[in-house]
Parts: structure tokens; sequence; C-alpha cells
């Protein structure tokens, strides 16, 4: 956990490098700034080095001569390929923003992937974040190009809390004048940023769970990835243990590849039996529990 942790803030920090940003106010426009980093780090937050892949992504599925980024894409389903939602869980900024949140002393909802209740809603709930992916990452940037033929990039624009809550927020501090032009838009984005911050002290990786429109790409390629969290069906007493303190509310027992595991390596941990292991994919500890049905 410890180990984790310290890559989680050395990727936020290394992220979020340059430091005359925050103090001024403005926004790093460097060479760095044409390459993408794996995580959800929005490209206006004033220390960032880098650019986010969903912006990158839109940004040229909206532009006027192209239609897709085949550097952001590529980018995004190399990594996918290599460690699935492992970006989310270790090298994404908002992420370690998430985890801090949940810190904070309030209601806990506590989902289990055995369990009814909020677990039943969470199911259904997570969905909404594949929604999100294809209706404003990828569909409206490239159907709704205004007359220079220009999409916005929507998700960004309309509902991203992330660049609301470390990008807007940061400069609107250093820059009393641009507080002066804030509109209904801007109104918008924070009730949407305030609610998830609300979820995010509730809820673990709120936004990660139910609106990471780049969370629900990475986990297309969950099943397939290299990097896995590997179960000895063997050793696998089917205790519920690993269930209990998955905090994403992922069963390991049941098999490898929930598109919902971050691997955090909770599981792997807590384990009475050793069971679980984290690495690099092995098909005989990839396979779905006996005491599940294959299709």
């Amino acid at each position: 956990m410890a180990s984790r942790k310290i890559i989680q803030w050395l990727a936020a920090l290394g992220c979020n490098a340059y430091v005359p940003g925050f103090l001024k106010g403005r926004i790093y426009r460097g060479s760095f700034k044409s390459v993408c980093v794996p995580g959800l780090n929005c490209y206006s937050c004033p220390g960032a080095v880098a650019s986010c892949p969903l912006g990158a992504l839109q940004a040229v599925i909206g532009a006027s001569r192209y239609s897709i980024s085949y550097y952001a894409i590529g980018l995004m389903v190399g990594f996918g390929l290599l460690f699935g939602r492992m970006v989310c869980g270790f090298l994404c900024p908002f992420g370690l923003v998430q985890e801090l949140l949940r810190k904070i002393p309030f209601f806990r909802a506590k989902p289990s992937a055995r369990g009814a209740g909020f677990a039943l809603f969470a199911k259904r709930a997570r969905l909404v974040k594949y929604v999100l992916l294809l209706v404003f990452v990828l569909a409206l940037p490239l159907l709704t190009k205004g007359e220079l033929g220009v999409g916005a990039p929507a998700f960004c624009k309309y509902i991203c809390p992330a660049g609301t809550i470390t990008a807007g927020g940061p400069l609107l501090a250093a820059n009393p004048p641009m507080r002066e032009a804030l509109g209904w838009l801007f109104a918008l984005k924070t009730l949407i940023a305030l609610a998830t911050v609300l979820g995010c002290v509730a809820v673990y990786r709120f936004f990660c769970k139910f609106l990471c429109p780049l969370g629900a790409f990475y986990g297309l390629f969950n099943k397939i990835a290299l990097y896995q969290i590997r179960i000895d069906h063997e050793k696998c007493s089917h205790c519920g243990t690993c269930a209990q303190v998955c905090q994403m509310g992922v069963d390991p027992s049941l098999g490898c590849g929930s598109a919902e595991c971050v691997r955090c390596k909770d599981c792997v941990k807590a384990c009475p039996a050793s069971a679980l292991s984290a690495g690099f994919r092995d098909e005989s500890h990839c396979k779905n529990s006996p005491l599940t049905k294959t299709p």
C-alpha cells in the first residue's frame, strides 16, 4: 500500500511540476505540452507540464482537418494493453485526489461485490461512464462542429470535474479579472464538481466508478491486459475476504479481468491463503472460477 502511494504522489507531482503556474495563475505552454500523460490530468491545470489524453482525443476529433488522433488513441491503447486500469490505481493524479477526499470524515458507503444495496446500484450506475465516453468524448466533438468546422471538447467543456477542481479553481484564485468573466457554464461545472467531491468523500473513487471516460476506456482492456491480478484456484477457498476488502466492488475470486479493478493489490495482501498475486499474465491463473459458468 505504501509503495502504491509513493508512485501515486510521484506521478501527480511529475505531471504538475510547473510550480510558477500555481504562483502566477498561468498555464504552461512549453514543448512538453505536446506529450500526453496516461492518467487524467487537465491541460489547463497551472502546474500541468503535459496534456490529458482525453482532452487531446477530443481536440483532434473536433478539428476541421482530422477525425481521429492516432497519437492519443495509440497511447491509450498501449497503456490499456499493458496495464489496463492499473493506470487508474497508480498513475492518475485525479485518482490520488479522490483517495485524499475519501479521508474526510463523512458518511461512508461500503460497497461489497457479494452484497446487495449499494452494490446493486453501483453495478448499474457504473455504466454511466461508458455513456460519457461514447457521447461526450467521441460523438459530440465529431458531430457538432460549428461554422468553422471545429467541434468542442464536450466532456472537458461541459462536465469534467477534474478540470474544474484542479484547473479552474487555481486559475481563478490567481486571476481576479478572470472571475469577472464567469457565466452559467462555470456555475454548472461548479455544481458538478461539488457533487463529485461529495461523492468522493462518501464513496471510494466515486468519479472512477461512475463518471470517468478514461477509466471506462482502460477498463475495456482489463481482461486482456498483460498485467493482472492472478488467482490460483487450487489455493482459493472462496472465503470472500478479497471481495470484502475490495473498495472497487470486485470479487477477485471469480477470475481476473474485471473492468472495475484498478490493480491496487489490497486483495492480494488480504488473501489468507495467498491465492492471489499481481504480475504479468499467466493463463493458468487467469481462468474463471470453477464455481462460475463460462459461456
